[in-house]
């Protein structure tokens, strides 16, 4: 009789860690990377980085990933470096150059009039190069067979875009926006309106809703912990509630938080008269964080997405 083999699953992690994700590696390549240090079961990522990209890349863990769509549908800051006068085919410096163009000398009020037009609501059309699916297909995948299909322009967001520095060829600039927006396909459009077309060579994201580069860690720094106790990498992540720590908060109490644990819509005092809120029950403590809820037209406060325990 043969013992059939016993697929290790790892153990129970929760919570988020933010990873600094280095250059020349794809977001899930990052991803599983961390997840194999922490021996985890259960880890996804929140919005995927180019391999030419770096910066935040919140790693969910166990219970966290319930919560990562939020974080998905999150407002992001970038830092990206624009090469004048060269297109690519992807838009960015992993493309095959497709024209070079002489590049005008432009003052810093010519430049910042041209971005002006880019501040604001604008509509977009997605890179061929983007994991945007057709037909249940990534766009990408298409793009590298040589085949080009039509895409509906989506509207985005750009709250900020500051020329940060500038000389002939390069342009160095602060992005805050909405998600859905495509950083090559923004330095493509610039580059035409400019005249001379331009693609990403570096790109840097410094903030993923909640998030700052400041707080993460890099792959090395990751790295480093597994040499420790489990305890001390754990100790290096952040609460399930920090996917959802800049929504507005409610506090329930016990009897309250059992009713909506149970999927019932509740009445609580002091929370916000719409939109959605983060939960927890007594005290506004990490521990005893429940979830997510929705406040309805009558103000009561439904259940969207909750915790498996009131413990993390």
């Amino acid at each position: 009789m043969t013992k059939s083999r016993v697929k290790r699953k790892g153990r129970p992690v929760n919570g988020i860690l933010l990873l600094d994700k280095p250059q020349g590696i794809t977001s899930n390549g990052a991803l599983q990377q961390v997840k194999r240090l922490y021996g985890a079961e259960k880890a996804g990522h929140t919005g995927s980085l180019d391999p030419i990209a770096t910066g935040v890349l919140p790693i969910c863990f166990g219970e966290a990933t319930k919560f990562s769509r939020y974080l998905l549908e999150a407002d992001k800051r970038y830092l990206a470096t624009l090469q004048l006068g060269v297109s690519t085919t992807t838009g960015d410096s992993e493309g095959e150059i497709t024209r070079t163009r002489p590049v005008a000398r432009r003052t810093r009020d010519d430049l910042e009039f041209v971005l002006s037009k880019y501040i604001g609501e604008i509509e977009q059309i997605p890179s061929m190069f983007s994991a945007i699916k057709q037909n249940g297909q990534p766009l990408y995948k298409l793009a590298r067979q040589g085949i080009e299909v039509e895409r509906k322009a989506r509207k985005i967001r750009i709250a900020s875009l500051q020329l940060m520095e500038f000389d002939e060829n390069i342009l160095v600039l602060d992005i805050d926006c909405s998600k859905g927006t495509y950083v090559r396909t923004l330095a493509q459009d610039i580059g035409e309106d400019l005249g001379c077309g331009a693609h990403v060579a570096a790109l840097r994201r410094l903030r993923a809703g909640p998030f700052e580069i400041d707080d993460s860690l890099t792959m090395a720094e990751v790295t480093g912990l597994k040499e420790q106790a489990e305890a001390v990498m754990d100790q290096a992540l952040l609460s399930v509630s920090a996917a959802v720590s800049d929504w507005p908060r409610s506090v329930l109490s016990e009897l309250t938080a059992s009713y909506l644990m149970q999927g019932q819509p509740v009445q609580v005092p002091n929370s916000p008269v719409s939109g959605w809120v983060s939960l927890f029950s007594e005290v506004e403590d990490d521990s005893n964080f429940i979830g997510v809820g929705e406040i309805l037209d009558d103000g009561r406060i439904a259940p969207r997405r909750l915790v498996a325990t009131q413990k993390e």
